[in-house]
């Protein structure tokens, strides 16, 4: 039989509830069954600098780690929060103390007994300096400390309401790690980082690939999960593919268990075969966007800002290299994000006309002999620094396009191919114009990571990349962080979009998403889990020979 193809953007329990019922039946070989000894091997299009999901912060970090890091908490597909490493909470009458008592019968796979003391030493691991934890540490701004009330209860404290909170402790860019294991250098824990998850890491080949094996006495699975014990499959190797045509290439010769990043170009050709399941799902946080930089011209100006978004084809671009792959995104939030407003999402459609106006009013009314907008002997020149082995095949593409109708409303928009490295350091600088990004949390506060005046600094990178500072905003994006009230924060969230999109700081392209691909004739039972939509290995199992 052709297994199905799942997808769920919008994350509704009736949307899971029937993705875990084909996942769990679906298979050309019919019930699943776990192998006595096999080795699962998953390809993942981007390279992993550090495999401590805690330093830096980056997506491939994270899926990873969902396979060998558990949390302290977790989130289901409605957002409900759930224990996990933490049988249960409580939390003061302000909002400033969060009381967790840990589970007594876990284990880390270095022999470490989960503590209390492990809570501490984690959070206190993301927001050291020296940790650069630009992901993790941003979500723990709030954070002052945590006591050790005995060997099962913490208290942790912060220095303002945070409503986001757990939610962020469901990720695993927060997963837990041994105490024992962190006081190691950060070179030697970000080679083999330590955790209580159902997978422990083996080996790794920097640029190559990650050996994971099946935690034996694994006895903490999260709610979401559908079976509890040891793992199904003994064995993962997490292979570094970077080239989309090779990843595919090699799920589709059967060398390859399942690959992350499917190349939208072969959509319709795995639809079709029927040893191949799709697995997608749009993931909530700040979509993939090209961000402006406010703090030098010629993105200071904000009727520039606005002529740039209205010079941009974007659903002309997705259309022409993602094939109706990608959900195109309108404003701030992806839409799977909670408290998301469509009210957004056509303010700066296409319009040459509006964006010639604009730029007359900006000053730019005249034109170079290369068709060029010009001002006091000045091209309007756009600096766009970019890292082509970091983003697909087909986003390269659409970049390249939207530079090309830029050009018509008399942009120069200079692409600057370069390493991470140094792309990253301009970024820290703001040495740009424009910046490729995106942002995947499972929480509107992701408003205020990207556009708040706190995050302008660096934490190992910039996560405000456009440099906005306004204290209206701020204040408001707190106020959200202040309440439980849904209402209320629907409002404040609404109006916090109102701001982003009124400054025009971002060109909104497409919501991020899972994207995988699973030879369905060998294995089934993979699926994503809940916070950030990461592929969920724990579950997978061997399917039965017919």
């Amino acid at each position: 039989m052709k297994p199905a193809r799942i997808t769920t953007p919008g994350g509704s329990a009736v949307a899971a509830a029937a993705a875990a019922a084909i996942l769990t039946l679906s298979g050309c070989g019919g019930s699943a069954a776990a192998a006595e000894d096999d080795t699962f091997v998953f390809a993942t299009g981007k390279d992993i600098s550090c495999l401590d999901p805690h330093v830096n912060g980056d997506m491939p970090q994270a899926s990873l780690a969902a396979n060998y890091l558990d949390s302290l908490v977790s989130q289901d597909s409605e957002g409900v929060i759930h224990p996990w490493l933490a049988t249960d909470w409580s939390v003061s009458d302000d909002g400033l103390a969060y009381t967790f008592t840990m589970r007594d019968d876990v284990w880390f796979t270095d022999g470490t007994k989960l503590t209390a003391e492990a809570v501490k030493a984690n959070l206190d691991h993301m927001v050291d300096p020296d940790t650069q934890s630009g992901t993790a540490g941003g979500y723990l701004k709030p954070y002052v400390g945590t006591e050790i009330r005995d060997e099962r209860t913490a208290v942790v404290t912060l220095n303002r309401p945070y409503a986001a909170f757990l939610e962020v402790l469901a990720q695993p860019f927060l997963g837990i790690e041994s105490p024992d294991a962190l006081t190691r250098p950060q070179a030697e824990n970000c080679n083999a980082p330590v955790g209580t998850g159902p997978y422990k890491i083996v080996d790794y080949v920097p640029q190559s690939k990650v050996s994971l094996v099946r935690n034996e006495d694994y006895n903490s699975a999260p709610p979401f999960a559908r079976h509890s014990g040891p793992a199904h499959i003994e064995k993962i190797e997490w292979r570094i593919v970077p080239e989309d045509s090779t990843r595919y290439g090699l799920l589709r010769a059967g060398q390859v268990d399942a690959i992350d990043l499917m190349p939208s170009v072969n959509f319709d050709e795995a639809e079709a075969d029927p040893a191949v399941e799709l697995i997608t799902q749009d993931r909530p946080g700040n979509p993939t966007n090209l961000i402006l930089n406010t703090t030098r011209a010629p993105f200071d100006d904000l009727n520039v800002r606005k002529a740039f978004l209205h010079s941009a084809y974007v659903d002309a671009g997705i259309n022409s290299v993602y094939f109706g792959t990608v959900t195109r995104a309108g404003g701030p939030l992806s839409s799977t994000t909670g408290f998301y407003s469509p009210d957004f999402e056509h303010v700066y459609d296409p319009d040459p006309a509006r964006a010639a106006a604009l730029l007359d009013d900006a000053g730019w009314s005249a034109r170079d002999d290369d068709g060029y907008r010009v001002k006091d002997g000045q091209r309007l020149t756009v600096h766009f620094p970019y890292t082509p082995g970091a983003w697909p095949t087909a986003h390269q593409a659409l970049v390249t396009q939207i530079q090309a109708t830029a050009k018509k409303a008399g942009f120069e928009v200079l692409i600057e191919n370069g390493d991470g490295a140094t792309v990253s350091e301009l970024g820290n600088r703001f040495e740009y114009d424009l910046r490729a990004d995106y942002w995947n949390t499972n929480t509107a506060d992701v408003l205020r990571i990207v556009f708040a005046s706190e995050y302008t600094e660096s934490a190992g990178f910039v996560p405000n990349g456009s440099g906005f500072r306004n204290p209206g905003l701020d204040a408001i994006l707190d106020e959200a962080l202040a309440t439980d009230d849904p209402d209320t924060r629907r409002d404040l969230y609404h109006r916090a979009q109102q701001i982003v999109s009124d400054n025009a700081l971002q060109l909104p392209l497409y919501n991020q998403a899972s994207q995988l691909a699973l030879r369905a004739d060998r294995y089934s039972g993979l699926h994503l889990e809940p916070s950030l939509s990461l592929p969920y290995l724990y579950d997978a199992s061997a399917v039965s020979p017919q």
